[in-house]
């Protein structure tokens, strides 16, 4: 594998069904190994609300994060974290020190728009 990652082709790419969420609410996730909040975010109504679990608690507090657009996969089969059912992955990236900073639309869109 090189350093940018195998290739795939545009069918593959279609696959991964990432989605437009707003945080309805963030709460520290009890029993995680690293420090993780718990989100319950909207997907607007053909998909309605989902849970994630995401460490996102160096570079946000859980308050700062209700209200705020996500970007999630939400077609991953469900994981459990600490006991808790993790329904859809909330994308970020690591800056320099590795603290997660979330991927997020620049306006405002519907919630469930799926990226293209």
């Amino acid at each position: 594998m090189s350093e940018r990652g195998d290739e795939i082709t545009i069918a593959d790419f279609e696959k991964v069904d990432i989605r437009v969420g707003r945080v309805l609410s963030a709460e520290p996730l009890a029993g995680a190994r690293k420090p993780a909040y718990q989100l319950r975010i909207d997907f607007g109504p053909e998909l309605g609300e989902k849970q994630s679990s995401a460490q996102l608690t160096a570079r946000y507090r859980a308050e700062d994060l209700v209200g705020r657009l996500v970007l999630a996969v939400v077609n991953f089969p469900p994981r459990r974290i600490a006991g808790f059912r993790s329904e859809v992955l909330t994308l970020g990236v690591a800056d320099a020190n590795g603290d997660v900073a979330l991927i997020t639309p620049d306006a405002d869109v519907p919630l469930g728009a799926r990226l293209f």
